[in-house]
């Protein structure tokens, strides 16, 4: 079988990702990113297993999600958003976009990505690229699942962060 990463075998450099899934799930959508690591994790083992792919929960994005971007070289993050698009649209973002979702579309979370991430900057504790697999929320409902829009958007989001970590490994 041939090696789905055959640029680590060619002597390049190798690139450490964090896989994060973040969310609460007994928050109906809020759940997604959780969601999102555990399907990935079952749908491309190959890729979630190996040594330099390291895949992680994290229920809120505060200086817990500073710890894990540490020792790695880029960290792709999975997360509930809300904004003006519809429910289940998912955006893939880098760090600099991640500031969009602020204010009026701010994470599902009170303390979200962007400040974690400005925080982090600011006090120059990671120099780890980040990107971000955003997933619009319908209801953040306590002790709700997942709305159907979003539930369906999560094989999508998947295929998406599967398709970022293979792009991530051959810069």
């Amino acid at each position: 079988m041939r090696d789905p990463f055959p640029e680590i075998e060619s002597g390049r450099k190798v690139t450490r990702i964090a896989v994060i899934g973040i969310g609460q799930s007994l928050r109906g959508d809020d759940g997604v990113g959780l969601e999102v690591l555990h399907q990935w994790r079952e749908r491309f083992q190959e890729t979630a297993s190996r040594p330099e792919v390291q895949s992680e929960a994290c229920e809120l994005p505060g200086l817990t999600l500073l710890d894990m971007l540490n020792d790695v070289d880029t960290a792709i993050l999975v997360d509930a958003v809300q904004g003006k698009s519809a429910p289940g649209t998912i955006h893939l973002l880098d760090e600099s976009e991640v500031s969009a979702f602020t204010s009026d579309a701010k994470s599902a979370h009170g303390w979200g990505l962007a400040e974690t991430l400005q925080l982090g900057n600011e006090l120059m504790v990671t120099k780890t690229k980040v990107k971000v697999v955003g997933i619009q929320v319908e209801q953040m409902t306590i002790g709700a699942g997942l709305s159907k829009a979003v539930k369906n958007a999560v094989p999508i989001a998947c295929e998406m962060l599967e398709e970022e970590i293979h792009k991530t490994l051959c810069e």
